[in-house]
């Protein structure tokens, strides 16, 4: 059910509150059948769910079947198949002073939860949250973005065939819609979107003491050392920079790239692009395999970084030009770009480049190091204490060697960042954990508990036992 305007949302909150109270003692099988409703739709809807994202912006077929289409059937697939295994309390060992208990942690639903989804992928990062929200028993609110008007309405059509409201509603509307949401208590809210809107989000759940999953971004670097094979990185690049246009949020946000090797790397770089997007000559507004920016506004945005960046003295290059009508913006890099112009401290979210040459492993270090934390790395080496050094003295959300973007539809690794690039994990078991509250339960024996060796009166036979378990634990 899409609920719009926002004055009849309090009594649905009110209704999910209550149904989210019967989920609780739901069985894997009831939980496992709404997902299997899921699956049944995307299936069924494949042409629709194409052409909706197409109304909103241009993106290539394939492109959109990969990401929204197989990425939901994955996310949905998986949890069907492992749903019991994580639902299964676990079994906790007990340390000597605790002899006699039996206990174990068990994952029980949140409540009622809130999906707040991007633009970028607009069908998949309203579902795929919503998979883990509902393997874990929670009841769901989604907000679709207002920027993806046909995409938000095939998820409002999909709602309503599968779920009551108090089940899953959809709530459409603009920045007021979203930030009315927030007033409301919910038990978790699952947020994907830029940094500075996390924060106002984690602002919003604070009043109410809700947790959440941050889903942020920031700015992901790549480093080539340049002691494997250039070509393949060149192409690898190519492809997790500007797939979508550069519009993803793990997207390699800038490359490291020793001084001996720059030129010859972005030659290879310009001609990887061009046998990706431009079957081999220039990418221009002809190319089906590339897709456009969203809107004007970002179009504006991405053009202004570039004109700053190259009037502060960067070098621009660009196979076409790009075109504001149609919000084209050709595959760009840019060279010799100084530290502290806009593109190099904003997130990009586009398909602009930065090359950056080093000289030293320290300075790469060094460089990512003074920078905050980012979703994702990607190192292309094939020296293996350079990796390690990578591994061991950086933080981010994921580190990848020798390839980009592997890491968000691997299903059994935690997907999520750290600090300014997000909380909390998604996909998988991960995303399930971060819906569920894990609670211990602990069964003490009915008739007779050593704690009773340390009730009062605290006699001298109590302090000896007492003096003996702390020598054992010290």
């Amino acid at each position: 059910m899409e609920i719009n305007p926002i004055s009849g949302f309090s009594a649905l909150f009110e209704a999910q509150k209550v149904r989210s109270l019967l989920f609780r003692s739901q069985s894997v099988t009831q939980r496992r059948a709404r997902l299997a409703k899921i699956e049944r739709w995307v299936v069924a809807n494949r042409t629709a769910i194409i052409k909706a994202v197409q109304a909103d912006f241009y993106r290539p077929e394939v492109e959109i079947e990969i990401t929204e289409i197989i990425g939901v059937l994955s996310e949905v697939r998986h949890a069907q198949a492992a749903l019991r295994q994580w639902s299964r309390s676990k079994l906790v060992d007990a340390p000597l002073h605790y002899l006699g208990t039996r206990t174990y942690i068990r994952y029980e639903p949140k409540g009622v939860c809130l999906i707040l989804a991007p633009w970028n992928y607009p069908f998949n990062l309203c579902l795929a949250p919503l998979v883990s929200c509902l393997a874990a028993g929670n009841t769901a609110v989604i907000k679709p973005s207002e920027y993806m008007p046909h995409t938000g309405t095939l998820v409002a059509q999909m709602i309503n065939e599968l779920f009551s409201p108090d089940e899953v509603a959809v709530v459409q509307g603009d920045a007021a819609t979203s930030q009315e949401l927030l007033r409301f208590p919910f038990d978790h809210i699952f947020f994907t979107g830029s940094p500075a809107v996390g924060k106002l989000v984690m602002k919003a759940a604070a009043e109410n003491l809700a947790s959440v999953t941050l889903e942020l971004g920031g700015k992901s670097p790549c480093v080539v050392d340049g002691t494997g094979s250039l070509a393949i990185a060149a192409r690898r690049i190519a492809f997790g920079k500007f797939f979508n246009n550069g519009q993803t949020c793990i997207a390699p946000d800038y490359l490291l790239i020793p001084e001996r090797y720059e030129q010859v790397f972005v030659e290879l770089l310009q001609q990887e692009i061009r046998s990706l997007f431009g079957q081999g000559s220039a990418v221009d507004q002809q190319s089906t395999d590339y897709a456009r920016l969203v809107n004007q506004r970002h179009f504006d945005r991405i053009n202004e970084l570039v004109k700053q960046a190259k009037a502060e003295g960067a070098q621009v290059l660009q196979s076409t030009a790009p075109d504001r009508v149609t919000r084209f913006y050709p595959p760009t890099l840019l060279l010799h770009s100084p530290l502290r112009t806009r593109v190099l401290e904003e997130e990009i979210f586009g398909p602009i480049l930065p090359v950056i040459s080093y000289r030293t492993d320290d300075d790469v270090l060094a460089f990512i190091n003074s920078r905050p934390k980012p979703l994702a790395m990607y190192v292309f080496s094939s020296r293996q204490a350079f990796r390690k050094r990578l591994e061991r003295e950086t933080s981010g959300g994921a580190l990848v060697f020798n390839d980009c973007l592997l890491q968000y539809t691997h299903p059994n690794v935690p997907f999520g960042g750290v600090n300014n690039s997000g909380i909390g994990k998604a996909h998988g078991q991960f995303g399930f954990q971060s819906f569920s509250n894990e609670k211990p339960v602990i069964k003490q024996m009915p008739v007779w508990a050593n704690t009773y060796f340390f009730h009062p009166p605290y006699t001298p036979l109590k302090r000896k036992l007492l003096d003996f378990l702390l020598r054992w634990i010290l």
